[in-house]
């Protein structure tokens, strides 16, 4: 497909990288020369340089044969008016990058007026992210598919866990809980595993099921459940007021540090139920005086990935339970990983699978279109949830029949509102959704492309 991305900052620059790898023809508009340069020596890309709202310069890019544009300048809405503009001139679909809170909550109202196919914020995006796994604060990580029915949530294996040595069928025979193990990372190796896969202390796990469920099996595993009734946000940025607005909405005490004096004072108009503190979070006084013994969370926002690197590790010494960091550096995850941090959330990782989602939703309309798209360990493996129709091969087959790519996993159905762990038996149905968990190498866009091709050719 054709895809026009109009600016060149971290979320441009990111989706360019994405999506130039799956192979769409690309083309950005900036008003930077220099960075232009860069992107099309690094992704191959063509470039436009000048203002993407230009009719003029979005007849230069292609606007008015382009399948996709996605605006994602530095403001919202030059962003709006770029869109507005490209599905004028006959772009099939067009994505705003819309992040001011004075806008968020009349989204869906601009979209519909505006002809937007979709918008992004990634402030808001990662607030939901943080906010999920400090419901579940022994998670790493926690994403949702078929509605929210369905979990996918991260856990650490420490020393002392009863699933160390025990094959995986063990653990769902002794747990007696209904959940699917559907990755493992394991140093810097990740497996797609059976049910004779062995756990190991260390091993970080993907774990598939409902609710109730999952919190048993962290019951089985001891894995702390603590509520998370207090928490440190540091950096009042868009990130940081969306994260504290959410939390004190649900009753959770919430502080926030912040160094800029005129930002404090605007947070504390906006934010009536959170305490706001100016401040420097590398100052240990401060630190000890707001977090030791009081915090179940710290959550590291500032712009400086090293910065909300050590406040994470510093809190932690101060015997915070959870830690969590704003991350913008994706090469850093694993350092930092393995430096002891909670969780990392990157803002325009998680902007960037939406969008994903979307193209590959737009590439395929028959034969199991994507629905939803989480990316896991270091963008190594894919979580994806499909639609199933009519046009999608094997139905009605029992699975044990079925022969699918290599290190691809069927985790789960979705049926009339059922949640479904299918066995050999389980068939699929139209009307179901799928959700297949796959190393990324695999490249599945379609649910039709889970199955290994056969000796005669057909899938």
């Amino acid at each position: 497909m054709k895809i026009i991305i109009v600016g060149d900052g971290k979320v441009g620059l990111t989706l360019t990288e994405q999506l130039s790898k799956e192979g769409h023809d690309i083309v950005i508009i900036d008003r930077n020369q220099q960075v232009l340069r860069d992107s099309q020596e690094a992704y191959d890309v063509m470039v436009v340089n000048g203002n993407g709202a230009s009719m003029k310069i979005l007849k230069e890019a292609g606007a008015d044969t382009a399948d996709l544009l996605i605006a994602a300048t530095s403001a919202d809405e030059i962003n709006m008016l770029c869109c507005i503009t490209a599905k004028k001139m006959g772009c099939r679909h067009t994505i705003a990058r819309v992040r001011n809170p004075e806008y968020h909550w009349q989204l869906s109202f601009l979209k519909e007026e505006l002809g937007l196919s979709m918008t992004i914020n990634p402030e808001a995006a990662a607030a939901r992210e943080i906010f999920h796994i400090l419901q579940f604060p022994s998670s790493i990580n926690r994403d949702f598919f078929a509605k929210g029915q369905v979990e996918l949530v991260e856990f650490k294996l420490k020393p002392g866990c009863p699933a160390i040595g025990s094959s995986l069928m063990e653990l769902y025979r002794s747990s007696k809980v209904k959940v699917l193990v559907c990755a493992v990372e394991r140093g810097s190796s990740v497996v797609i595993p059976n049910g004779d896969f062995v756990l190991q202390a260390g091993d970080v796990i993907h774990v598939t099921g409902v609710n109730h469920n999952l919190t048993a099996l962290m019951r089985y595993l001891k894995l702390p459940s603590n509520r998370v009734r207090e928490v440190v946000i540091v950096g009042g940025s868009r990130l940081g007021y969306y994260l504290a607005e959410s939390l004190s909405q649900v009753g959770i005490k919430v502080k926030v540090i912040e160094r800029n004096y005129e930002r404090c004072v605007e947070l504390s108009e906006l934010l009536p139920k959170a305490l706001i503190i100016n401040g420097d979070a590398c100052d240990q006084k401060l630190m000890n005086a707001e977090c030791s013994g009081k915090a179940d969370a710290l959550i590291a926002l500032t712009d400086i990935d090293e910065i909300n690197l050590v406040i994470s590790l510093f809190a932690s010494q101060l015997g915070v339970p959870k830690t969590i960091i704003k991350m913008d550096r994706i090469d850093q995850f694993d350092s930092f990983k393995q430096m002891g941090v909670d969780s990392i959330v990157s803002p325009k990782n998680l902007i960037c699978n939406d969008v994903l989602r979307y193209v590959r939703a737009m590439r395929n309309h028959r034969g199991g279109e994507v629905i939803s798209l989480h990316r896991l360990v270091n963008h190594q493996v894919e979580a994806l949830e499909f639609r199933v129709d009519e046009e999608t091969p094997n139905l009605h087959i029992p699975l044990r029949n079925l022969t699918l790519k290599p290190n691809t996993l069927l985790a789960c159905i979705r049926r009339k509102g059922k949640v479904i762990f299918p066995d050999g038996n389980e068939s699929i149905q139209p009307m179901d959704t799928a959700i297949v968990v796959t190393t990324a190498a695999n490249k599945i866009a379609n649910l039709r492309d889970i199955f290994a091709v056969q000796e005669n050719g057909k899938k």
